[in-house]
């Protein structure tokens, strides 16, 4: 059976782990809380990086940060996992959905500003399998309404969006270390901190609302309780099986680009005979392979594929459901638009599997499949 991921293990991660064992240091904010905060800070070129316990935390700090209240209204995408809505709701806001873009599944820019009202406070977007959105044309909506951006780059460590990694471009970026991940600590993530004037707030957030840090650092001779904020720190142990991956987070990704490239190449075919469409990168962008999808004509033949697939032992799965649809997403959200792409396209992706040290002989045994499926 060829699975749908296997999580990386990169080699130096039981090494780590009892370093910390040895260090008697568990909890977060220690040795290698720090290392790996530091090393994403050089790798990314941010102004602050601080680890959560996942991406979903990284999200609900940013909604705290946003300073969110009952009422205003959040822009993003409803092909999107819950987390990217949840952190908001949990804060009050009324999540405002509007249509992708169907050639990356992003958001589309162009109907970004037409969904602002005087409620809006923030836009947030999520870089699906780490393609990056339209960033300039975003940045130039949000300045001029004087909205927060937001990135959800769960999907996107180490993609880029013109030379520029994807989660440092808006004011605030929440990366995913989920072992399902191209780089992970079993449950993990970040939270980049762009816009200067979120990093101290931030650092009192992720620690229970105190000024603890300070207190570390001796610039106050005791610390306290001064704002919102709850648990958000990343474990030691967890920190130091993700350092060890991020060591090697290029010599990964190259692996599944390559693994994403010879998928690409096999599949070229049978798109071009238009009976499946392919994944669209645009030029601006430098992707990660976190996913490799095609698109079927319609959901039930989809369906079909991935029988097929399983039949010959072949793991695959289709992906979000439009949150705008969901039983929450009624509740608590408004599409705003029309729905002219979002519905239509997700019911058409595939995932194939995608892993690091993914064989290429897996590869073409998964596309000769997909190919026989449709002769």
């Amino acid at each position: 059976m060829i699975l749908f991921n296997i999580p990386t293990i990169s080699g130096k991660e039981k090494k780590y782990i009892s370093q910390v064992e040895l260090l008697r240091k568990f909890s977060g904010e220690g040795e290698f809380n720090n290392r790996c905060q530091e090393l994403l800070k050089k790798e990314l070129h941010c102004n602050s990086v601080f680890l959560t316990s996942s991406c979903t935390q990284s999200l609900e700090m940013s909604a705290i940060l946003s300073n969110i209240k009952t009422g205003d209204e959040i822009i993003m995408p409803s092909f999107t996992f819950p987390s990217s809505a949840n952190a908001f709701v949990l804060r009050g806001a009324k999540i405002v959905f509007v249509d992708i873009n169907p050639q990356t599944m992003n958001i589309d820019e162009n109907l970004v500003e037409a969904a602002i009202t005087k409620k809006t406070k923030a836009i947030l977007v999520v870089h699906y399998g780490g393609v990056g959105c339209e960033m300039d044309k975003l940045l130039e909506i949000t300045r001029k309404h004087n909205l927060l951006l937001i990135e959800d780059a769960a999907h996107a460590y180490k993609a880029k969006y013109k030379n520029k990694f994807l989660g440092t471009i808006g004011d605030i970026g929440c990366i995913s270390f989920h072992e399902t991940k191209n780089i992970h600590c079993g449950e993990g993530g970040a939270i980049l901190i762009n816009n200067k004037n979120f990093i101290e707030k931030a650092e009192i957030i992720r620690e229970k609302g105190t000024n603890r840090n300070k207190f570390f650092r001796g610039e106050v001779d005791k610390y306290t309780w001064v704002d919102i904020g709850s648990s958000f720190l990343l474990s030691e142990i967890n920190a130091a099986f993700l350092f060890a991956q991020l060591e090697r987070a290029d010599i990964i990704n190259k692996n599944r680009i390559n693994s994403w490239q010879l998928y690409f190449k096999s599949l070229k075919k049978l798109a071009a005979y238009e009976k499946i469409e392919l994944p669209a990168i645009p030029a601006y962008c430098k992707h990660n392979a976190h996913i490799f999808y095609l698109k079927t004509k319609d959901s039930g033949e989809r369906n079909n594929l991935i029988k097929y697939l399983k039949k010959n032992e072949i793991c695959s799965s289709f992906h979000y459901i439009p949150l705008h649809s969901s039983p929450a997403g009624k509740l608590t959200g408004v599409f705003r638009g029309k729905d002219k792409w979002t519905s239509k396209e997700s019911s058409r992706i595939l995932r194939l599997p995608m892993f690091y040290k993914l064989k290429n002989k897996d590869v073409e045994k998964i596309t000769e499949s997909i190919k026989e499926f449709y002769s």
